[in-house]
């Protein structure tokens, strides 16, 4: 068994932005022609803390490289009040062989890593022949700081940025770190999320937001919008916009916006495709330009394995980690 440390796991993704698109990229390619094996995430949830939750996502992928683990993350938001991260997650490893557990790696950067990169994939692929010189970050933690990390490996035309948070300390201290990334960007800070929406025409929201609290009137035709925490936008807005899934049978659970909408409408025709069948060319996708476009990834375990996977590989041939040799012993 061998075991990274988060300070492994920071080391070897490190400047590894493009590569880990283009891993997502295949991983929903493969996903599409169905050679993963993606079950329902398991949603551990507390009666006397309604808002912490702690979720398994087993996952398998097939292909050249086949592999199988679980990723085992919590959220529990008034951490961040502490000072320390709302999530936290490891990830165990297991041999398609014998079925042996053979690494378990520390995957909170993992899990922020892929949710970024799947994000900066679908901005890439939406915004195709239109590119945005801006975005528009609303929910100001570490996912939307990887997001425009990754965004700008994908992208290279943002020279604005624009934060929104409920607390202004937090988007203040936030748009400080925007300018250590992007020291040549203009960072601005909005009032409001309908003034957010309205600044760029890419948005990405990245909240702890439990229910829809927002529409999106004030985001103009033609904006993209990345829904990453999928409970923000309200189900009338979703239903009149364009909409971009990893997977409509996982995203239209656990009272996400969209499941919300598919209660409402009483079906999902509201989807328009997933992000693999655009990839793989499956599905035909013309949007109206007068329609905003919206990416909501419910973000499928089989992207954390890809990562880890490469993590593991990585982290093998370099000599970095613990070996705990008599873990089954």
């Amino acid at each position: 068994m061998l075991v990274l440390r988060k300070a492994d796991v920071e080391k070897i993704l490190g400047g590894r932005e493009k590569e880990h698109i283009e891993l997502v990229r295949e991983t929903y390619s493969l996903h599409d022609k169905g050679a993963t094996a993606v079950p329902h995430s398991i949603f551990l949830r507390f009666p006397d803390q309604p808002a912490n939750r702690i979720i398994g996502l087993p996952s398998y992928r097939g292909g050249e490289n086949p592999a199988a683990g679980l990723k085992w993350i919590s959220s529990f938001p008034a951490n961040i009040h502490s000072g320390i991260a709302r999530a936290s997650a490891v990830m165990v490893l297991n041999s398609l062989r014998t079925g042996h557990p053979e690494a378990l790696l520390e995957a909170s950067l993992i899990s922020a890593a892929r949710t970024a990169a799947s994000a900066a994939l679908a901005a890439d692929i939406l915004t195709e022949g239109h590119r945005p010189d801006g975005v528009s970050l609303i929910g100001c933690g570490v996912i939307n700081l990887e997001i425009l990390r990754y965004l700008t490996a994908a992208i290279d035309t943002l020279g604005a940025v624009t934060v929104h948070d409920t607390s202004r300390a937090r988007a203040e201290e936030f748009a400080r770190r925007c300018r250590q990334l992007l020291p040549d960007a203009e960072v601005t800070l909005a009032d409001s999320i309908e003034d957010a929406l309205a600044a760029q025409r890419l948005v990405s929201f990245a909240t702890n937001a439990g229910e829809p609290h927002v529409d999106l009137t004030a985001a103009e035709p033609g904006t993209v919008v990345l829904h990453i925490s999928l409970r923000d936008i309200d189900p009338l807005s979703v239903n009149g916009a364009h909409n971009i899934v990893d997977d409509a049978d996982h995203v239209c659970r656990e009272r996400t916006s969209l499941h919300l909408t598919e209660q409402i409408t009483g079906g999902r025709a509201f989807i328009d495709a997933s992000i693999g069948q655009l990839i793989n060319g499956t599905v035909r996708f013309t949007p109206d330009p007068d329609k905003v476009i919206v990416y909501s990834p419910f973000g499928l375990g089989v992207l954390d394995l890809a990562l880890a996977v490469d993590v593991h590989a990585t982290a093998r041939e370099s000599g970095i980690g613990v070996e705990v040799t008599d873990f089954l012993s």
